[in-house]
């Protein structure tokens, strides 16, 4: 589990994560057999486009997961990320052949030191344009 984060090595705006996470067709046949989330707007490019889609779309739980990703590995410890929201403000469409790739930005955006916790911001976006809006880990601090 490594060296967890101390309050005193923190402050509010300080970058402390940044990852690229590729999806490609095969991930997502992959994650709905472990999810168990089958809707064909995942695999099938027919009834993606046929709902106004541009193509087949990640899981958006998938797209929420790889994010945290970031903050898990920082933290040092999954149990330490104790909240974790985001709203689901674009798809993430991933062309076959290829794969499409998020970018994962994670910010301190605040500090409760009588909690021992940081609100842990993510910058989540696909070609510059964001993927998850308000997605923020709380997480509790070494």
């Amino acid at each position: 589990m490594g060296d967890r984060p101390q309050p005193a090595d923190l402050e509010v705006g300080q970058e402390v994560g940044r990852r690229e996470v590729t999806v490609d067709r095969a991930r997502l046949v992959r994650y709905a057999g472990a999810s168990g989330d089958f809707n064909p707007i995942h695999w099938n490019d027919r009834v993606a486009r046929s709902v106004g889609l541009p193509d087949v779309i990640a899981h958006g739980m998938w797209t929420m997961g790889a994010a945290v990703s970031v903050v898990v590995d920082w933290a040092g410890d999954p149990g330490a990320v104790v909240d974790y929201q985001v709203r689901f403000t674009r798809p993430v469409p991933v062309p076959d052949p290829g794969s499409a790739t998020v970018e994962v930005v994670a910010v301190v955006g605040a500090l409760d030191a009588e909690a021992g916790t940081a609100r842990i911001d993510l910058t989540v976006t696909l070609d510059g344009v964001r993927v998850l809006g308000k997605a923020q880990a709380v997480v509790r601090l070494g």
